[in-house]
C-alpha cells in the first residue's frame, strides 16, 4: 500500500467506508493509531506494533511484566485512541464471575427479572492484573474470549464487534497471583513482555509528566467501523502457499520437539497465521512475507507451549529458547 502516512491526530472515525477506500488508507488510519499510542507510551515502538497485530487480527492481547513497566498505560492508550466503549475490570482474590459477566436483578414494579450486564459488555476491556484472580474467576471469560458471546440465565448475548480483551499480568513468581490455565493462555493471540525503557526514553517520560498524565489528552483516531473493516482487510491478506507450509512446519515442531511436553495447538496454528496477515498490513504490505511469521513465533507461541522441565530457567524463558532453536533449524521459503 503506497499510501503517506497521515501527519494530523484528528479522529478518523468517520462512520464505516467501503473496502477499497479503506485499503486504500489502510497504512496511513494504522500509523495515525500507532502514533498516537506511542505519544503516551515512549520508546515502545515494537510494543505499539504488535498490539496493532493483536487488534487487527480479532485477537486479545496479554501484556506481562513487572509492576510500573508501563502495561495499564498500553491499554488506556489504546483505548482511548479508539472510538470504542471501554471497561477496566481491576482483577483481585474476591472477584466472582458474575461481577465480570453481570447477573439478574428483580424488580419489584414490574415482578420480572431484568439483566443488569457486567463490565465485559464493551468492545474494549482491561483485564488489570488478570492473574490475581482466582482460576474459576479467569475461566469466566474464556465463552467470552472465543465466541464472542456471553451465556448468562440461560441466554447468550453476543458481543461486539469488535471485542478485544487486553489483559495484563505481573510474573507468576510475585506474590499473590496464579497461574493461568493453558486453556486461557491458548485465547490470547500475543503475549507482549513491555521490558525497561531505554535511559534517553526514561528522560522523555520525565519531561512528558511534568504537566500530568499523557495518556489523559489523547483522542480517539479510529472509529470502531474502520477498525472492523481493517480485521475484514486482514482476512483476505494474501499468504502464499510455500509460506502456510513454513508456517505449519515450526508447529508441527513444537508438537515433536523433546523438551515440549505440549506443542502447539490448532488455535495457535491460525492465531500465528492470522497474526501474519495484520503484521504485514501493518507494515504496509499487500502480501506476507516469511519475516512476518518468523518474528511472531515467540509472542504467538511462546505462552502457548509447555516445555518438560525449565531447571533453573522460567518456563516462558525456556518455551522461547526452543522455539529460536526450532527456528534455526526450518528452512526459510525463499
Amino acid at each position: 500500500m503506497n499510501v503517506p502516512v497521515a501527519s494530523d491526530q484528528n479522529s478518523g472515525g468517520k462512520g464505516a467506508m467501503n473496502t477499497k477506500s479503506m485499503e486504500e488508507r489502510g497504512t496511513e488510519l494504522i500509523n495515525r493509531a500507532a502514533a498516537n499510542i506511542s505519544s503516551a507510551l515512549l520508546g515502545k515502538p515494537e510494543a505499539v506494533n504488535l498490539a496493532m497485530v493483536a487488534l487487527l487480527a480479532d485477537g486479545h492481547l496479554l501484556v506481562e511484566d513487572v509492576p510500573g513497566i508501563g502495561k495499564t498505560l498500553l491499554a488506556k492508550a489504546m483505548a482511548k485512541s479508539i472510538a470504542c466503549s471501554f471497561n477496566r475490570i481491576q482483577f483481585t482474590p474476591d472477584l466472582l464471575p458474575s461481577d465480570l459477566l453481570g447477573t439478574s436483578v428483580y424488580q419489584q414494579n414490574t415482578g420480572a427479572f431484568v439483566f443488569q450486564p457486567g463490565p465485559l459488555f464493551a468492545q474494549i476491556v482491561l483485564a488489570d492484573e488478570i492473574n490475581r484472580a482466582t482460576p474459576r474467576t479467569q475461566s469466566a471469560l474464556l465463552e467470552a474470549m472465543s465466541d464472542r458471546q456471553i451465556s448468562v440465565d440461560g441466554q447468550t448475548r453476543k458481543l461486539g464487534p469488535p471485542f478485544f480483551v487486553l489483559a495484563t499480568q505481573n510474573p507468576r513468581e510475585f506474590e499473590g497471583t496464579y497461574a493461568l490455565p493453558e486453556s486461557q493462555l491458548d485465547r490470547f493471540l500475543i503475549r507482549l513482555p513491555l521490558g525497561y525503557p531505554s535511559r534517553e526514553s526514561e528522560k522523555m517520560i520525565l519531561l512528558g509528566h511534568r504537566d500530568g498524565e499523557p495518556v489523559e489528552k489523547l483522542k480517539p483516531v479510529l472509529s470502531a467501523e474502520e477498525i472492523i473493516a481493517l480485521q475484514g482487510i486482514v482476512c483476505k491478506m494474501p499468504l502464499e502457499d510455500s509460506l502456510s507450509e513454513y508456517l505449519l512446519d515450526v508447529v508441527e515442531a513444537t508438537r515433536n520437539h523433546p523438551d515440549i511436553l505440549l506443542g502447539a495447538s490448532p488455535r495457535a496454528a491460525l492465531g500465528l497465521y492470522r497474526a501474519s496477515q495484520a503484521k504485514a498490513l501493518v507494515r504496509g504490505r499487500k502480501f506476507v512475507v516469511p519475516d512476518d511469521i518468523k518474528n511472531l513465533v515467540r509472542p504467538v507461541l511462546a505462552h502457548r507451549i509447555l516445555p518438560r522441565s525449565a531447571g533453573g530457567t522460567t518456563a516462558i524463558r525456556l518455551a522461547e529458547q526452543i522455539l529460536d532453536d526450532i527456528l534455526s533449524k526450518i528452512q526459510v521459503p525463499e
